[in-house]
């Protein structure tokens, strides 16, 4: 399968997983979008940029995006508690 299309499937499936989340309320819904734009991200940075074929800059990218969304989801988690 061509990588374009897979990724395409990939955020597909992502975009129905956010979907599923609108019936879930509270911190779990706000950890859960994060977390699914967390893995959106990397689809698009490694899918459709191509940065997975270079060396240390998909993680270059992902590690402060996943450092912001881990902050962000705790203070929803102290917010909403």
């Amino acid at each position: 399968m061509d990588p374009l299309i897979r990724c395409w499937l990939q955020l597909m499936g992502l975009t129905a997983a956010t979907a599923l989340l609108a019936r879930v309320d509270g911190r779990l819904a706000a950890v859960g979008l994060l977390a699914l734009a967390w893995l959106k991200a990397r689809a698009i940075l490694r899918g459709f940029l191509h940065l997975g074929d270079a060396p240390g800059w998909l993680g270059a990218f992902m590690l402060p995006l996943g450092l912001w969304l881990a902050g962000l989801a705790g203070l929803c988690v102290l917010v909403l508690s």
